[in-house]
């Protein structure tokens, strides 16, 4: 037991750290599907695994509270796998290391997993509390949503019995979320037959220590992109100093804006010099650009052996061109509430080598027409370069409900309890609420949480001071949840 497991409220950080000592990276949920079965089997409540994977809880009234609405609180179990590079954690096998520091809760070098970890704990919480009172209660713990909200998508019709949904993946206490972007992802991918390299000399080029970040939740905060960098240099060697294009990685999760990207170049031995100094202008040109956003910019060259084989001239040629010209950051605002991300894209994750290359991108948006748009923007831009362009995981909008039941009780308890009113509002990243909304459209929704920043990235921190209050608000929301 760590250290963060005696913070308060007891109930739900022991439940956090145990959570934390389960490998549980997105797309590798085994472990922790087992671990939250044997928990409700200790505390004594129904579980079950469903078809996709989900794990549902379900909890009778406390008596003579049997006839209120039931209440289905909702997270998801994984969790994004970032480390810092020096970092040796292997995320499907080691605990993660929780530190405190200055009020916050942080990972050693790694993300934390609060995001989505303490919804899921909190769940645990009011699974095993004696002393709540409460109607019937259920927990509904996803799936992979970091991936592509698989367990939503997949969840059964007919298996909730919620009345109400409490999604507990919000990010800044005291706000409540009532709507959220839609999003849909894009794969470009092209495969081609690799030409003999006969350049002089390689060296791969590292940029790394950028903030990446949410790619929903802190688009709009204009972060260097490591591949829309990368891209730019990779451009002028090719212009300027015959390089050729050999390997290209940059980017590991679609919905995390990318903080390192790594490229091998050959080129004549007589220009490696003017590259290394092209390298060192291009740091300091980003950290010029970035300079009230990024602190730690580093990129480097280092020699490395020459590979057999670069792309063809003409596809690389063309990869960069269309990488170059892909749109990434900010589409637009919505007009009526300017101050609120509308529509983004995220070139995420690009993996080329000398036979094939893949671009993942995250479109998200709250207007379908605009998500619709900007995907097409970028599928066309891909078939310019001759690749395959393939959608996926498209999942739509929340839209607001402004006069929802569960909204109105949680802010006056909210109100209540610290003397002020809370902030309603809609977010740009996406939400299962939409996905679960799909399926059970009279569900009363509202999302909530506990304070927590840069989630997806190795700087992860919770808030300690935000999860006493988050549970007591919880607690009480519960005892008034009205008559079904």
């Amino acid at each position: 037991m760590s250290e963060i497991a005696k913070l308060t409220p007891e109930c739900i950080w022991r439940n956090f750290d145990a959570l934390t000592q389960v490998p549980r990276p997105s797309g590798h949920v085994e472990k922790v599907q087992q671990f939250l079965l044997d928990f409700a089997k200790k505390v004594g409540v129904e579980a079950f695994q469903d078809p996709a994977g989900n794990i549902v809880m379900r909890k009778p009234a406390t008596p003579g509270m049997e006839n209120r609405k039931t209440v289905t609180f909702q997270a998801h179990m994984d969790m994004v796998p970032q480390k810092t590079p020096d970092s040796k954690h292997n995320f499907e096998t080691d605990p993660i290391e929780t530190v405190i520091k200055d009020g916050w809760v942080y990972a050693n070098n790694t993300t934390l997993g609060s995001d989505n970890g303490m919804g899921v704990a909190a769940i645990m919480a009011i699974m095993e509390a004696k002393d709540l009172k409460h109607g019937p209660v259920e927990g509904l713990i996803t799936r992979d949503e970091e991936t592509g909200m698989f367990g939503a998508n997949e969840l059964p019709e007919g298996e909730l019995n919620g009345d109400i949904l409490m999604n507990l993946d919000s990010e800044t206490w005291g706000k409540f979320v009532i709507g959220s972007a839609g999003g849909i992802d894009i794969t470009a991918t092209l495969g081609y037959k690799g030409v003999e390299n006969d350049q002089e000399a390689a060296v791969k080029v590292t940029l790394k220590g950028l903030k990446g970040g949410h790619s929903g939740l802190e688009i709009h905060e204009g972060r260097a992109n490591a591949n829309k960098e990368m891209v730019r240099f990779v451009r002028k060697t090719i212009a300027e100093l015959d390089a050729r294009l050999a390997q290209w990685q940059g980017g590991n999760m679609r919905n995390a804006i990318p903080f390192k990207a790594e490229v091998v170049l050959t080129l004549p031995a007589a220009n490696v010099p003017a590259l290394k100094e092209m390298v060192e202008k291009q740091r300091a040109m980003i950290e010029d650009e970035f300079k009230t956003i990024e602190s730690n910019v580093e990129m480097y060259c280092e020699d490395v052996e020459k590979p057999a084989e670069i792309l063809p001239v003409e596809i690389q040629d063309n990869l960069v061109d269309a990488i170059y010209a892909c749109h990434n950051g900010v589409v637009r605002f919505i007009p009526v509430k300017p101050d609120v991300v509308e529509t983004s894209s995220n070139l995420a994750i690009i993996n080329i080598d000398s036979t094939s290359a893949s671009i993942k991108i995250l479109a998200r948006s709250s207007r379908e027409d605009m998500k619709e748009y900007v995907a097409s923007q970028l599928e066309s831009c891909f078939n310019m370069a001759g690749m395959k362009v393939e959608m996926s995981g498209s999942y739509g909008g929340w839209d607001p409900n402004p006069n929802s039941e569960i909204l109105n009780l949680l802010c006056k308890v909210y109100k209540d309890q610290t003397g002020t009113d809370a902030a309603i509002e809609v977010d740009h990243a996406g939400l299962e609420c939409s996905v679960i909304l799909g399926k059970y459209p009279n569900m009363d929704v509202v999302s909530l949480g506990p304070t927590l920043r840069s989630p997806h990235t190795t700087t992860e921190r919770c808030e300690i001071a935000t999860i006493e209050p988050f549970w007591n608000l919880v607690k009480a929301t519960l005892e008034q949840i009205p008559v079904k």
